[in-house]
């Protein structure tokens, strides 16, 4: 088949290595080069990386906004039999939806209609969520919305972080879209109504949502610290002995059911870690990384802080 991929984040590698494998890319929309890290110099895509790495020959596009007149031109020029999205950052307008002549089909990481947005893989871990995967739907005008062709799942694993579960639906992604593109091409690919009133949606992350209240049950805590990891982490506040609060990132922690104490208080500092009181039980911090310093056992970090231990 003929078609287009519209993809960011790296999490559609794989989906893009099966289309230049299996069938023919006429072109690939990416969003812009964007400010990153401590320099903000300018960084691509890991798709845009990808394509220059491997097929620098296909016609690539990065418009602000597919929106635009000139991305809707450069989509139809190219002609394609069906378009193909995942993590592309950016809901299609309807002259895109209806520019391949067969379908424009969204590869989601949930089973929908459970966590429709931008973090369904962070939120089915924070969710405490047993098992995940992807949804090859008919793309529509609404957020995640459209018509179902077919479902993927998987079990998640105890210890699932969003890094190892986006890891999975990535290579669980191509052999869901193969199938579906299958059935298209036979004319028989289903088309299955989402139930609406089960939708759940999801939304960005940023700093506000990766804050830990120490209120909280520890299950849910512990569900969030993996959630977030490998990025950005869930960020909280430790008691130190002078009265102040010293912030840091805390990227794993184990569930300590029978701990109690005043939620946010540390019960105790060993060579196992340093153990916090939550809403309900408590949580053994073990990878933390300070602000401003490199990641480090929670021990190795209490050895060199006085922190304040009790209520």
């Amino acid at each position: 088949m003929r078609v287009i991929f519209a993809g960011t984040g790296d999490i559609g590698i794989p989906t893009l290595n099966y289309l230049m494998a299996h069938h023919t890319l006429a072109g690939v929309l990416t969003q812009p080069d964007r400010p990153a890290g401590r320099h903000r110099d300018l960084k691509a895509p890991a798709i845009k990386e990808e394509i220059l790495k491997l097929a620098p020959e296909i016609p690539m596009l990065q418009p602000e906004s597919p929106r635009l007149p000139e991305a809707i031109s450069w989509v139809r020029q190219l002609v394609p039999e069906v378009m193909v999205t995942m993590a592309y950052g950016r809901i299609l307008p309807k002259e895109l939806l209806e520019a391949p002549s067969l379908a424009c089909l969204n590869i989601h990481a949930s089973v929908l209609p459970r966590h429709r947005g931008a973090s369904p893989i962070q939120a089915a871990i924070a969710s405490g969520d047993r098992t995940s995967g992807v949804t090859i739907m008919h793309m529509a005008e609404g957020l995640d919305t459209g018509d179902v062709i077919l479902e993927k799942s998987i079990p998640l694993a105890r210890r699932e972080t969003a890094g190892s579960l986006s890891e999975k639906l990535a290579n669980l992604a191509p052999l869901a879209l193969s199938e579906a593109l299958e059935r298209l091409s036979r004319g028989n690919a289903p088309r299955f109504q989402q139930d609406h009133v089960m939708a759940t949606v999801t939304g960005k992350i940023g700093r506000e949502e990766s804050l830990l209240d120490w209120s909280q049950p520890a299950v849910v805590l512990e569900q969030k610290i993996r959630s977030l990891q490998p990025r950005p982490a869930a960020v909280a506040t430790l008691p130190a002995s002078n009265g102040e609060a010293i912030s840091l990132k805390i990227h794993s922690a184990i569930l300590a059911r029978k701990a109690s104490g005043k939620p946010g208080s540390i019960l105790r500092v060993d060579e196992r870690g340093v153990l916090v009181a939550c809403g309900d039980g408590g949580l053994l911090l073990r990878m933390i990384q300070p602000e401003g310093k490199a990641r480090m056992h929670s021990a190795a970090f209490a050895r060199g802080r006085a922190l304040k231990t009790g209520p």
